[in-house]
């Protein structure tokens, strides 16, 4: 063994450590290789296989590299620890809507509500744990031409880390001319881009509990920026994927947000001049605080978005005539405590207008198969605002009851992984 990579993929509830690049001198015999040939220290491996790089595949090739993958599930997986208190600003930054401070305080039968966040709290630096393994060759590793290397005691440790996706943005700090003010962002820049093409931008927005000065922090937290601009999805639908990373709460309670709010819309106006943007075809989704300056967005600039996708937020129902004439997705918990009844309200409104609303109520324990089969139906109705509600308690089964502790934190681990919903906004141009 030369040296050894660790390997990291975000997941629905935060980076995780998930597999070890082990680096040989010689190609390995992939069909030589077992789960017991290799020990990770506090890890359990599920799958060992050769390769010809540190990179996963869904098949062993004869290689000089030996991927060990370990369980996500492992306690020891999760890299994403949260983000602490800020200082010097007032308060500190709170999970928007229903959300609550610990899962200890939170019931399905009778969930914990607190205030939603202060308009200007600002958040300390993010908690990101090292990827950091051990490994030991516990059995016989064969290479192609024959040669045995025996197992032993002989320990490797992780040296470099490769995080996937998240390595594939880069940060940047955009300073407003109209505001004044800087706002750190990650931005995806498709792979081979051709200035000779016209791209698609879809812009993320995270949630209140994300406040930091960790400019990182939202592509490790959850799949709402990474999701866009995975391997999978660049392949159908190549885009840029733009994902600020706020300093401040933007947006409170009170809907009155601080000047970030505008400075978003002329970061992602910079961008389309700066690049080969398609401005037919801008994108914005959020969840929470994201979700709620998705809607405010949308109804003060409501010809900027080809679509929209809304998780886990609400916006007062009042000035919401607006969201009528867009393209809408909207995902929601049925037991989420302000985002529901928060969304029904602006439904109401949509349809007074004579806007059709398709509703359909899905399980948040589906399979991807099953999602899919939802979607599907749904956006066969052609409507342009779809309204899919999580059945009350579904999104809660699991792990997730023990990691978010209620329906509005357990929403969006589910609901970004719904390809099909990524499929219908890129579908969508601002001439429809």
């Amino acid at each position: 063994m030369k040296s050894a990579t660790a390997i990291t993929e975000v997941y629905g509830d935060g980076q995780k450590f998930i597999a070890v690049a082990v680096e040989y001198d010689t190609e390995i015999d992939t069909s030589k290789l077992s789960v017991s040939s290799f020990k990770v220290e506090g890890r359990t491996v599920t799958k060992v296989y050769a390769n010809t790089s540190a990179a996963m595949a869904d098949q062993g090739t004869d290689g000089t590299y030996v991927i060990v993958e370990l369980s996500p599930d492992d306690e020891s997986a999760l890299l994403w620890g949260g983000v602490g208190s800020g200082g010097g600003a007032p308060g500190t930054a709170q999970p928007s809507a229903s959300a609550v401070p610990s899962a200890s305080k939170a019931s399905t039968s009778s969930p914990y509500v607190i205030p939603g966040p202060q308009v200007g709290s600002t958040g300390g630096p993010a908690t990101i744990k090292a990827a950091k393994g051990v490994v030991t060759q516990a059995g016989t590793v064969t290479t192609s031409g024959g040669t045995g290397y025996a197992g032993g005691d002989a320990k490797v440790g992780t040296s470099r880390t490769v995080n996937l996706i998240v390595d594939d943005f880069e940060q940047f700090t955009y300073k407003d001319s109209k505001t004044g003010r800087s706002l750190p962002y990650n931005l995806y820049i498709p792979k081979g881009y051709d200035r000779s093409r016209s791209y698609p931008l879809v812009l993320f927005m995270h949630d209140a509990s994300l406040i930091t000065t960790t400019v990182r922090a939202t592509l490790v937290q959850g799949l709402g920026a990474v999701c866009w601009a995975s391997p999978e999805d660049q392949a159908k639908r190549p885009a840029f994927v733009l994902a600020p990373q706020y300093p401040e709460v933007v947006v409170g309670d009170d809907y009155k947000p601080t000047a970030l709010f505008d400075t978003t819309v002329d970061l992602v106006r910079s961008l389309t001049a700066k690049y080969s943007i398609d401005t037919d075809r801008l994108y914005s989704t959020g969840q929470s605080m994201g979700a709620m300056m998705t809607l405010g967005l949308n109804i003060k600039y409501p010809d900027l978005f080809a679509a929209s996708w809304v998780v886990a937020g609400q916006w007062p129902s009042a000035p919401a005539a607006p969201l009528a004439r867009k393209n809408l997705w909207v995902t929601v918990s049925q037991g989420d405590t302000k985002a529901y009844p928060g969304e029904n309200a602006i439904m109401a409104v949509v349809e007074k207008a004579g806007t059709k609303v398709s509703r359909a109520v899905w399980d948040g324990q589906s399979t991807a198969a099953e999602f899919a089969a939802d979607v599907k139906a749904m956006a066969a109705k052609g409507t342009t605002v779809n309204y899919a509600s999580f059945r009350k308690g579904s999104t809660l089964a699991g792990g997730l009851a023990n990691a978010h502790g209620v329906e509005h934190n357990s929403t969006w681990p589910i609901a970004y992984t719904i390809e099909g919903i990524r499929e219908w906004i890129f579908a969508r141009r601002k001439t429809d």
